[in-house]
């Protein structure tokens, strides 16, 4: 049997966290700046967590994570 490919997409998006969860960084940070207030902008540069019912596609993306 081959081996299983890792989707490239979801592997420059999501990294797994020590406990075994998965990290992700926000939307709506790259363009059209000027008009998004700083606090908006710098709350969107934070990373978050995928979410629970997000999580077992995201392991079917990366497999070797």
């Amino acid at each position: 049997m081959s081996k299983m490919k890792t989707n490239r997409g979801a592997a420059k998006r999501f990294s797994k966290t020590g406990k075994g969860g998965y990290k992700r960084s926000q939307s709506h940070l790259n363009h059209i700046l000027t008009k998004k207030k700083s606090k908006r902008k710098r709350q969107l540069g934070k990373t978050l967590q995928v979410a629970e019912a997000d999580v077992k596609a995201v392991k079917r993306l990366l497999p070797y994570s």
